[in-house]
């Protein structure tokens, strides 16, 4: 049992050494996305008090009414990322390109930021936890120039780090370097982000699933199949309408989430990089399974475009394997 508070920042210095070749970057990387964390949590904590609830009366790239918190969070992580100088460049959900930053006292920074700043911001008009995401890469192009769009278009597999921060009862971040997953609390008495939940593992099985069933008529025939199949074993459906929320809940108590194509996303609706991808990550590392709808790994999956959209199965790694059988055994998709 841990007997002393060990900071978010303690534990990244820490962990720091378990990668030979880092040399600080990755580490002051990831305490900025912590300290731009503490910001936001902030924000939308207060939300109701300064007007910032509800849209600004704007779509994004995506047709997503964009609210007037989505546009503070993506400004607040942007300027916090900017001004260290261990970033070079960010892409994010709310931005139709990526974003260069300029070197920052001579520094060559090596990584790039992606990230969807917050995750079901259309639940904070009626109070139900919305999150950030985030996936830290590599650079591939010359460090001494500027990033270059295929510095962002890297599959999952060449995640050097990912996690979000889930803004609820308590506000919980969430991260992997590829060596296991670990979570810390916001203490507000010190404002500190302290090691609360130490090599999360999910279970092999759980007794939920979550989709959004509304739109069960409009699925293909082997989804609504395996849907037919949760019910009939009465799994509980639990789906919040926040990512972050439903993949925090499964990371503990185990389950399956599914965003499926629909007629209208006929190439699924999350987007690859700034949700799947991530969040795909945390799960294979917490001894979880993520895979698209068409049985493909998710973190293997190429991306072509900054706002590919993709369909998602991920969770307990028996209930994945569960679904995937009955795609198998429905699927009228040749091959």
């Amino acid at each position: 049992m841990q007997n002393r508070i060990i900071t978010l920042d303690e534990f990244i210095i820490h962990r720091q050494k378990e990668h030979p070749v880092a040399t600080g970057e990755l580490t002051g990387l990831l305490r900025d996305i912590g300290v731009a964390a503490k910001i936001v949590n902030r924000e939308v904590n207060k939300a109701g008090l300064l007007n910032i609830l509800g849209a600004v009366g704007s779509e994004n790239l995506h047709g997503d009414t964009v609210q007037k918190l989505d546009l503070y969070a993506n400004e607040k992580l942007i300027e916090c990322l900017r001004n260290s100088g261990e970033c070079a460049g960010i892409a994010s959900e709310e931005n139709e390109e990526f974003i260069p930053i300029p070197s920052v006292a001579g520094k060559d920074s090596k990584y790039v930021v992606v990230m969807d700043p917050l995750d079901g911001s259309s639940n904070i008009d009626v109070n139900v936890s919305v999150g950030t995401i985030f996936g830290i890469y590599r650079r591939i192009s010359d460090p001494n120039k500027v990033v270059t769009k295929e510095d962002f278009l890297q599959k999952g597999t060449d995640l050097v780090a990912a996690g979000y921060v889930l803004y609820g009862t308590s506000t919980i971040l969430v991260y992997t370097t590829g060596k296991g997953v670990n979570g810390f609390t916001l203490d507000p008495t010190i404002g500190e982000f302290c090691l609360s939940h130490q090599n999360i593992q999910i279970p092999k099985r759980g007794n939920f699933y979550s989709v959004n069933q509304g739109y069960y008529l409009k699925f293909d025939v082997e989804m609504r199949r395996y849907i037919d199949h949760c019910s009939d074993e009465n799994y509980g459906l639990r789906y919040i309408g926040s990512m972050v929320s439903d993949i925090h809940r499964i990371l503990f108590q185990g389950g399956i989430f599914l965003y499926p194509n629909t007629r209208k996303y006929p190439h699924g609706k999350l987007r690859l990089l700034y949700e799947c991808n991530p969040l795909g990550f945390i799960v294979e590392q917490a001894g979880g399974k993520a895979i698209s709808c068409y049985l493909e790994r998710i973190l293997e999956i190429e991306p072509k475009d900054l706002h590919q959209r993709v369909t998602v199965a991920l969770g307990s790694p028996e209930m994945v394997d569960e679904m995937k059988a009955f795609v198998e055994k429905y699927s009228t998709i040749p091959g």
